[in-house]
C-alpha cells in the first residue's frame, strides 16, 4: 500500500505525466560507477511503528529537479507536496540535501522509497527501503483449563510482531529447568499433579521487551492420605486424632468407628474438617472411646481410608514418680560417684524437689 492519502488531482494530470515522464527510469537499474556518488542515499532505513522515518537523499549543484516517491505515487516534487497524508513533509530542500519525514510510521508505509533526481544530462534514481518494526503482541492464548490426572492438553499462544516473535513456553515451578517448548503450541501427554501450576507464554523480537501472559492449569486428583497417626491417651485426658489428606479437588470426610458413621454434636466429640485435614477431639476420654477408627477421604474423582487407633495409656502415679526419683538419686550416688562437702546440702534440695512433685500430683486428687 504505501503512504496513503497520495492522491493526483485531476487537473494535473498532464503535469503528473510529464513528471513521471522526466523521472522515468527502469526499476533495479544501477548507478554506473563513475556516478556512484552522486546521487546519494540512506542505506535501509529502520524505525519501530508509531515512530517517525527521516528519508535523506545527498545532491549537489548540477540537480535541477528533485522528488521523492513512494512507489508510483509523487510524495514531493521541490517544495510542492503532491501527497495529501498529512504525516509527511518536507523538512530539507537544499543545493546539498533533500529531506521529507513521515511521522507516526504505521506497517502500510514499509516498503521501497526512491529518490529521483534530474541533471543537465539524465536522471537518476536511488531507492531506499524503508522497514518498520512492530513490538510483539500475544493476540490469542488458550484460557485456564483444568483437567483430570493422566489426560492431555494442547496449550496456544498466537503473536505478531515485526520480525515475528518467537515464542517459548515454560512452566513456572521451582523444579522447573529451561523452557518447555519454543513454538507457539505446548502438547503435555499424561499430566500428573506434579505438573500443575502457571505455564508463561513469552513472546519477544528484541523491539521492545518480551510480552508475557499465563495460563493456569489445574490437575484434579483422587484423595491420597499422607498422615493417620494412631494415639495413646489416659482416661479422663483430652484426645485427638487426626487425618492429614492431599486432592484436587478438596477432600472431604467422614470419620467411622467400627460401622457406625461420628458426626458433629455428639456428646463429648468434635469433628473439625479443613481443605487438607479432618480432626477427630475427645474432651474426656473414656473407656469406651477406645478402639479403632477410620478416617475416609473423597471426592467426585474416588476416596481412600486410612486406620487410626486410640488406645489406652496409664497416668503416672505418686509411687511411680517416687521409684523414678529413688532410681535417680542411687544413679548419682552409686559406686564411682564422687562425694564432696556439699552431698548433705544435695539431698536436702533432692528431698525438696520430690515434695513439690508429690504435691503436684496429689494436690488435684482432693
Amino acid at each position: 500500500m504505501g503512504v496513503g492519502g497520495c492522491l493526483v488531482l485531476p487537473w494535473r494530470c498532464l503535469v503528473v505525466l510529464c513528471l513521471r515522464l522526466l523521472f522515468l527510469v527502469p526499476a533495479g537499474v544501477p548507478v554506473r560507477s563513475g556516478d556512484a556518488t552522486f546521487p546519494k542515499a540512506m542505506d535501509n532505513v529502520t524505525v519501530r511503528q508509531g515512530e517517525s522515518a527521516i528519508l535523506r537523499c545527498l545532491v549537489d549543484n548540477r540537480v535541477t529537479r528533485v522528488a521523492w516517491l513512494n512507489r508510483s505515487s509523487i510524495l514531493f516534487a521541490g517544495n510542492d507536496k503532491w501527497c495529501l497524508d498529512p504525516r509527511v513533509e518536507l523538512v530539507t530542500n537544499t543545493q546539498t540535501q533533500y529531506v521529507i519525514q513521515i511521522k507516526d510510521v504505521d506497517v502500510y508505509d514499509e516498503g521501497p522509497y526512491t529518490c529521483s533526481v534530474q541533471t543537465d544530462n539524465h536522471p537518476k534514481t536511488l531507492r531506499v527501503h524503508l522497514i518498520v518494526q512492530v513490538p510483539p503482541k500475544i493476540v490469542e492464548i488458550s484460557s485456564d483449563i483444568s483437567i483430570n490426572e493422566g489426560g492431555n492438553i494442547s496449550l496456544t499462544c498466537i503473536a505478531t510482531g515485526r520480525p515475528d516473535p518467537m515464542i517459548t513456553w515454560r512452566h513456572i515451578s521451582p523444579k522447573a529447568v529451561g523452557f518447555l517448548s519454543e513454538d507457539e503450541y505446548l502438547e503435555i501427554t499424561g499430566i500428573t499433579r506434579e505438573q500443575s501450576g502457571a505455564y508463561e507464554c513469552s513472546a519477544s523480537n528484541d523491539v521492545s521487551p518480551p510480552v508475557v501472559r499465563r495460563v493456569n492449569v489445574t490437575v484434579n486428583y483422587a484423595p491420597y492420605i499422607s498422615g493417620a497417626k494412631s494415639t495413646g491417651v489416659p482416661v479422663g485426658q483430652k484426645g485427638i486424632l487426626q487425618c492429614d489428606a492431599s486432592a484436587v479437588p478438596s477432600a472431604k470426610f467422614q470419620w467411622y468407628k467400627d460401622d457406625k458413621r461420628l458426626s458433629e454434636g455428639q456428646k463429648g466429640l468434635k469433628v473439625e474438617n479443613k481443605a487438607f485435614f479432618s480432626r477427630l477431639t475427645f474432651f474426656n476420654v473414656s473407656e469406651q472411646d477406645y478402639g479403632n477408627y477410620t478416617c475416609v477421604a473423597y471426592n467426585q474423582l474416588g476416596n481412600t481410608n486410612a486406620s487410626i487407633i486410640l488406645y489406652e495409656i496409664s497416668e503416672p502415679t505418686s509411687s511411680t514418680l517416687f521409684q523414678e526419683t529413688t532410681a535417680l538419686q542411687t544413679t548419682r550416688q552409686g559406686p564411682g560417684a564422687v562425694h564432696d562437702g556439699n552431698s548433705d546440702g544435695s539431698r536436702t534440695v533432692a528431698s525438696v524437689w520430690l515434695l513439690s512433685v508429690l504435691l503436684f500430683h496429689l494436690l488435684p486428687k482432693f
